[in-house]
């Protein structure tokens, strides 16, 4: 199993600094969050920022941690800009990016309810099919045509394609055990279960899934995490080691800043959960 930690601040510096430190602590993944204005009556606004300037400044102070954003809404996305930015992105890190995608909250994100984007899970589902599919038809660095029901690219050509091969790793939200949602995950590289906990039942069938039906029949990803307390290791222990050996290959470690608190405080409670490590089970 491999561990990443999702970083969120309230200042771009700091998450940069936190990455730097989590590379350190030998995390295997840095990730964050990729949203625009997100407001609920129990959360109020916090401090966002792009995820692909921020990761890309990650990528420079940063040698061996995977990086990626955690997650991306396809559907309120250009997909040929959004190739373009992750084949950069993928060229600064040496090819350590991740794209996790997903159908976006919509109901919570003002980048899609204020602005106008699709808001109708089926016409978001949709968008991103069509948007996976254009993505990596452009990540091959061949001339490329699609013409959807949302989306038409004539003729193109991206240059150059992403360092990875044969494309940058693609994790897709799914909604387990619903067949037409797993479906969709299985046809990329890995799936994050929506339920986010998923027992280790689960887990086995989900992996069983997987070796039966993924095309290519390569490695697939399982996505798993929540919040340990890496200070009591065997507490962490017993609630991880369940999870990796009925087939998850990642804990993805949640670090969520309370927007309430000020910056210093945010930064020590961050600071404090890298330092003490992922929830490695050896």
């Amino acid at each position: 199993m491999k561990y990443g930690i999702i970083i969120d601040a309230s200042a771009a510096q700091a998450i940069v600094e936190l990455a730097v430190e989590a590379e350190a602590a030998l995390w295997d993944g840095v990730f964050i969050s990729d949203a625009l204005a997100i407001e609920t009556k129990t959360v109020p606004a916090f401090p966002w920022f792009d995820p692909w300037v921020v990761l890309a400044a990650i990528a420079m102070r940063t040698e061996r941690v995977r990086l990626g954003t955690f997650i991306t809404a396809v559907p309120r996305r250009r997909p040929w800009k959004l190739a373009r930015e992750t084949a950069t992105l993928d060229h600064l890190s040496h090819g350590r990016l991740i794209l996790a995608v997903g159908l976006g909250a919509a109901a919570d994100d003002g980048g899609f309810y204020k602005v106008g984007e699709a808001m109708e899970l089926k016409v978001r589902a949709e968008r991103l099919d069509e948007g996976l599919a254009i993505i990596d038809g452009l990540w091959s660095g061949k001339p490329f045509s699609y013409s959807g029901q949302h989306f038409r690219v004539e003729e193109m050509t991206m240059l150059p394609p992403p360092v990875q091969s044969p494309r940058i790793p693609v994790w897709v939200v799914g909604v387990w055990p619903k067949e037409k949602s797993m479906r969709r995950a299985l046809r990329w590289d890995g799936v994050i279960p929506q339920t986010y906990t998923p027992k280790p039942d689960d887990i086995r069938a989900i992996r069983k899934l997987a070796e039966e039906q993924h095309p290519l029949k390569t490695s697939f990803d399982i996505v798993v995490g929540g919040t340990s307390s890496g200070g009591k290791r065997k507490r962490t222990v017993d609630k991880v080691r369940p999870l990796a050996e009925a087939g998850a290959t990642w804990w993805i470690e949640h670090t969520w800043a309370d927007p309430r608190d000020p910056e210093e405080k945010q930064m020590s409670k961050i600071r404090a959960r890298i330092k003490q490590g992922p929830p490695r089970l050896d």
